[in-house]
């Protein structure tokens, strides 16, 4: 998802406009690959700090201790960090900004941190995560478009930053909303490895309730945009109401009779979906844009 969110904005949203970037089909192969080697070593640590909580609630996806050996997971999760780190270093210098390469080091170390120590802390992991999930989309606006701005091209840069940033808000809330969803999914491992998620700590009702309102943000915002800004884009519309709204009403509804895991894994899924469907979107900008 990370790939095709970050090739999506450099040939859906920046070329067919003409937008002035910064790097060519190297430069943002690179720059894909030093953000997937990263995400994956802190996959990696993910899975290595969650044996307990995995092995009670999803045994049967338990690769470290099984698969792989928990010393092998660390080099795995080094390697991958030294990749991820050492392509950031190359790309920043590709673009003449080597202070980008605090990024890739930063985020590497957040990752870290998530899984050692603010996983367990009540919305403070989850919106570590998230966060960090938006800046998967924005940091390719960070490569492409502030090395290339200009004086005369300032302002364009920035407007097409802004549409960036409206997409990564658009990612950070939805995975919020999936993290709260898998917190109320994996109440049972977390609540024996001594956490302090929301519904830990309120219970899965009120969780539940709370992710029923959170639920209405996005939404609400949604519809906002499509009756100001869509509303002469029938078929923009037609796409939003049925792939990224549609979903969200879905959800909002079925949270109200889910009590299983298994209905908790379906709505974490649907979300997942709804991100998905959300940044495709992103191909239809043009048509809208242009007309």
């Amino acid at each position: 998802m990370i790939v095709i969110m970050q090739l999506l904005v450099k040939y859906a949203l920046f070329e067919p406009f003409g937008v002035s970037t910064s790097l060519n089909g190297l430069g943002i192969t690179i720059l894909i690959l030093a953000t997937v080697c990263i995400a994956a070593a802190g996959n990696i640590i993910n899975d290595i700090y969650d044996i307990e909580t995995d092995t009670i609630n999803k045994p049967e996806k338990v690769i470290v201790g099984k698969s792989v050996s928990e010393k092998n997971a660390y080099t795995l999760f080094i390697a991958f960090n030294l990749i991820g780190v050492g392509l950031g270093y190359y790309v920043s210098s590709l673009v003449d900004r080597s202070a980008f390469f605090s990024i890739f080091v930063l985020i590497s170390a957040l990752l870290y941190m998530y899984a050692s120590y603010l996983k367990p802390m009540l919305i403070i992991g989850n919106i570590v995560i998230s966060a960090l999930v938006a800046f998967s989309i924005l940091i390719v606006g960070l490569f492409e478009l502030m090395p290339a701005i200009t004086s005369f091209n300032k302002e364009i840069q920035f407007s097409f930053f802004r549409i960036l940033l409206d997409y990564a808000l658009f990612a950070f809330s939805i995975n919020l909303l999936r993290e709260i969803a898998k917190d109320i999914e994996d109440i049972d491992g977390d609540h024996k490895a001594g956490m302090n998620t929301l519904p830990i700590i309120i219970g899965s009702e009120r969780a539940k309730n709370v992710l029923i309102s959170l639920n209405f943000i996005p939404l609400a915002f949604l519809i906002h945009y499509i009756v100001f800004e869509l509303y002469r884009q029938p078929i923009a519309v037609g796409y939003f109401l049925l792939l990224v709204i549609g979903p969200l009403i879905y959800i909002t509804i079925k949270i109200f009779s889910a009590s299983t895991k298994k209905d908790f894994k379906h709505i974490s899924n649907t979300y997942k979906l709804v991100l998905f469907s959300g940044m495709l979107s992103l191909l239809l900008y043009k048509y809208v844009i242009l007309k």
